[in-house]
């Protein structure tokens, strides 16, 4: 089964799309919606605390889709890392009041796939109504709201019920194979799509309670009746992260302000040796201290790098300005040290 995370991306750059994974939870064919669950009440409390977002990528230009969840009346806003990831500008639409915001990126958490944005000269925004997503067990009615199909305007809105807590799934970047597992998500039968990407998955009670993650194509119930699969992070979770993230406490996993661009683009080198340059961007850092394609990238300030995924979480332990000892390995593996400074780039 394939499963992609579910940010509309014009182009794959920097985007993560998910698969294989495990096979969904068995979900009874009986579950359908509940008959007291209120979709209108729900998507009336649920729609104006939510933004929709526009990204301009950076390298490789192109666009991307996702959504927002209101945390403060003054514009900060959670959202996914991946529906942020490579953005060279953000910008938000809040659903309640209508009005587009320029949107800066505070930080970020990879491994969790969490972000927070702060709006730039929002106030009196509606924030969200957080749950408690420990209290959520398999069979409760939800409604999943988002910007799917990257379309704006009001949230497109998928009732269903949680089919399973605990998941487990890996998303990969089909670009460098850098890849990143997300744990302990909520499963649910409610159609999530390409552009829900940090939306809300709410409670009978307009409660937040999950964080739009992951959709999949669907699957077949033993009688033909098809159903749809998606994954949320749960709240608690999310919420936690984000609480770090705007304290400007950075961790092994949070990184805080803008990234450290070095203008180079990798994928796996293979057997665990390092991160293969493909390409460089003139003129970036990497460049002007004559880096070259082919090389692969084994260490930085001498810890070592064995994948591309390393060298990504190396690199969100930095900010530009830093002076870094980047060694990398030619054919015949002779190696070389060089300093490197990275720049202010696209996130991540």
């Amino acid at each position: 089964m394939v499963l992609v995370l579910a940010v509309l991306a014009g182009v794959a750059v920097g985007h993560y799309a998910q698969g294989p994974a495990p096979a969904p939870a068995p979900v009874s064919a009986a579950w359908s919606v509940p008959a007291n669950l209120d979709v209108g009440a729900v998507t009336a409390k649920v729609s104006p605390a939510l933004v929709n977002i526009e990204v301009q990528l950076g390298l490789d230009g192109g666009g991307a889709a996702g959504t927002g969840i209101v945390l403060s009346p003054d514009g900060l806003v959670l959202t996914n890392n991946h529906v942020v990831e490579g953005a060279a500008t953000v910008r938000a639409t809040d659903v309640g009041n209508g009005r587009a915001y320029d949107a800066a990126v505070l930080g970020y958490d990879r491994s969790h796939d969490i972000a927070v944005l702060k709006l730039d000269g929002a106030s009196g925004l509606i924030p969200a109504q957080l749950g408690d997503s420990a209290k959520v067990v398999a069979g409760d009615g939800v409604v999943a709201l988002g910007n799917a199909g990257g379309l704006g305007g009001k949230p497109i809105v998928s009732p269903g019920r949680v089919t399973a807590l605990g998941q487990t799934i890996t998303a990969s970047d089909e670009t460098t194979g850098a890849s990143e597992t997300l744990t302990d998500l909520i499963q649910v039968d409610a159609d999530i799509q390409s552009g829900d990407s940090g939306g809300s998955l709410a409670d009978a009670q307009g409660r937040v309670i999950g964080v739009d993650t992951a959709s999949g194509a669907g699957y077949q119930f033993d009688e033909g009746a098809r159903a749809h699969e998606g994954y949320a992070i749960p709240i608690n979770q999310a919420a936690a992260i984000a609480a770090e993230i705007v304290a400007g406490r950075s961790s092994s996993t949070v990184h805080i302000g803008p990234s450290a661009f070095l203008g180079l683009t990798v994928v796996d080198g293979g057997n665990g040796q390092g991160a293969l340059i493909k390409s460089l961007v003139a003129g970036g850092p990497a460049a002007k201290v004559g880096l070259k394609p082919d090389l692969l990238v084994v260490a930085i300030d001498g810890q070592p790098v064995q994948s591309a995924t390393a060298l990504i979480r190396v690199m969100d332990t930095h900010h530009p300005g830093d002076k870094l000892k980047i060694t990398v390995a030619g054919q015949g593996g002779r190696q070389a040290t060089a300093t490197v400074v990275p720049e202010n780039g696209p996130v991540g």
